[in-house]
């Protein structure tokens, strides 16, 4: 009795065989595929872009391990002595710091600045009722994100220059002195954080105006009855209908912290303003790209994946206390 009963508890307890999915589902589940295959094949092209560009290159990183030499290539390049040679290399540089504290601090700027004008014009454009003036600031608002960072920083030098720069015309007509605005290290970081603003605001402000628009109307109506004011149904109906698209967008952004434009910052810097706009990247141009040193580059580009791949997780982790998150 006691081995029947040992018996029956392992049977109890062993696990039981996956069941096999009923061809029923098997073929409903081809039919729905089938149903969408100009939409899977629409998507294909993306899938494999993103495998060639975006998968298969992370092989390189590789390269941050090796001494490489880019007649042998990455199979045939030594291996470095220590295996940490380039990481210490980039550590122990004496801009460690001052890149790392410029790109933090850009990043951020941009990312306190940059989100708010973005919600506040998005909520402008959805409590407008004139809709011509509505279209026109809305196609005005979108137009800068199309222009390359040479144009605007030609559209800069127009208003901001020292000598010929608008601004500073009016300003010496005044009384003033003309203030270096693109030449002092006083005004450059607040000269990336505004002209990206300028860039991305409307552009921005469409994700927001598209999650508000999906809000149910019934409780704008529901709020009108009540007597609630516009101000009282933005900060109780809109703000909350939208609050996940802004954690989702927040923790991209924080994602990509240690990027901080380079483009931007590459057409915009100059030896003058090292001190306060030389960033990581533009550092791995000068110093990796220019001088053909591809592990020092590729190191760099790990450390910033590492790094920002923690932030993001962190950022998710916390987000979720307020009730939004990725996953």
């Amino acid at each position: 009795m006691v081995r029947m009963k040992q018996h029956v508890n392992l049977q109890a307890h062993s696990p039981q065989p996956a069941k096999p999915v009923p061809r029923g589902q098997v073929r409903r589940i081809s039919a729905e595929i089938w149903k969408m295959k100009a939409l899977y094949l629409m998507l294909l092209p993306c899938l494999i872009w993103y495998f060639i560009f975006k998968y298969l290159p992370m092989y390189g990183v590789v390269i941050s391990f090796k001494d490489y030499n880019f007649t042998e290539g990455i199979f045939g390049s030594s291996w470095a002595d220590p295996w940490y040679k380039h990481f210490k290399m980039f550590f122990e540089s004496p801009y460690f710091t001052q890149l790392l504290s410029n790109t933090l601090l850009i990043s951020l700027y941009k990312l306190l600045f940059g989100v708010f004008p973005s919600i506040i014009l998005a909520i402008v454009f959805f409590e407008c009722r004139v809709s011509w003036l509505k279209r026109w600031v809305q196609t005005l608002s979108y137009m800068p994100h199309f222009l390359s960072w040479i144009v605007i920083y030609g559209i800069s030098i127009a208003f901001l220059s020292e000598t010929t720069g608008l601004v500073n015309r009016w300003i010496t007509e005044m009384g003033g002195s003309a203030i270096p605005f693109l030449n002092g290290t006083e005004w450059f970081r607040s000269i990336l954080v505004s002209t990206e603003i300028w860039k991305d605001l409307g552009w921005g402000a469409i994700i927001y105006l598209a999650a508000i628009s999906s809000i149910d109307p019934t409780l704008f109506e529901a709020a009108k009855v009540d007597g609630a004011s516009r101000l009282r149904m933005i900060w109780h109906i809109t703000l909350p209908g939208i609050r996940n698209v802004i954690v989702l967008l927040l923790i991209l952004r924080i994602g990509s912290i240690l990027d901080a434009g380079f483009e931007q910052v590459f057409v915009f810097y100059h030896p003058r303003v090292y001190e306060v706009g030389d960033i990581i990247d533009t550092w791995v141009y000068r110093t990796g790209l220019e001088q053909m040193n591809f592990s020092l580059g590729a190191t760099v580009g790990l450390f910033k994946s590492v790094i920002g791949f923690a932030l993001v997780l962190g950022a998710n982790k916390l987000a979720k206390r307020w009730g939004g998150s990725i996953w």
